[in-house]
This record gives structure tokens, C-alpha cells and sequence, in this order.
């Protein structure tokens, strides 16, 4: 196993295709993962856990109900003890120079471009 097994990540993704394959690479890395499939699910799936259940997040910016942008704006009001902490990573095909910024401005931490290097997502 790896430095990763055991930690939780919750995965906001919309996607069948994409959610199943970031889920074979992330549980392959021994995580485990919980799936959102929009942004209003993943909301109420990290505010309804307790604060340090999951590692990180991992969220697509274009979801239906709610997009990832105003996913992580939620996430970092909530007033939860992690959510202002948590890091939050943006997956989305979504990777010019102002998409990237979107996502920092929204609250993410960091932006990985689709179709996901494995080597780029564990780093």
C-alpha cells in the first residue's frame, strides 16, 4: 500500500465514465473514496460528516444542480473546523489560464487538467 491508504476522498463528479476511473486510480492507491455526482451532493456529503473525515476533495468544475466553483465556495463557508482547510482540487477539462485562476479564486487549491495524469493527481 501506499502513504495514501486510508484516507477518505470525497470525489464530486458528474460523469459515470470519469467518476469510474478516478475511482480505479484512487482506490488502487489504497483511498477510499466517496462519490457526489453534482455539486449540491458533495456539499452536503462533506457538511454532513465530521470535520477530518475526508483527506481531501476532489471536485469537477462543470456539474449539474450546482457547478464546482460554487461547490467550493459552500464548502469554505460552512463553518466546520476543516473547511476553510481542506484541500479542495479542481479536475476539469477546464485548463486555460483563466480557468485555473476561477478555480483559486473559488477557494481550490490547486487544478488538475483532464484526462487526469495519474502521476500529476498523487503528486
Amino acid at each position: 500500500m501506499t502513504i495514501l491508504a486510508g484516507h477518505k476522498v470525497l470525489l464530486c463528479e458528474d460523469n459515470a465514465l470519469n467518476r469510474e476511473i478516478a475511482n480505479a486510480l484512487l482506490k488502487d492507491k489504497g483511498l477510499e473514496v466517496s462519490n457526489a455526482e453534482n455539486g449540491r451532493l458533495g456539499v452536503d456529503m462533506f457538511a454532513g460528516q465530521p470535520a477530518g473525515t475526508f483527506s481531501a476533495i476532489l471536485m469537477d468544475v462543470r456539474m449539474p444542480v450546482l457547478d464546482g466553483l460554487a461547490a467550493t465556495k459552500e464548502i469554505r463557508e460552512l463553518g466546520k473546523a476543516d473547511s476553510k482547510t481542506i484541500p479542495i482540487i479542481a479536475m476539469t477539462a477546464d485548463a486555460f489560464a483563466d480557468d485555473i485562476q476561477k478555480c483559486l479564486d473559488a477557494g481550490m487549491n490547486d487544478h488538475i487538467a483532464k484526462p487526469v495524469d495519474p502521476e500529476v493527481l498523487f503528486a
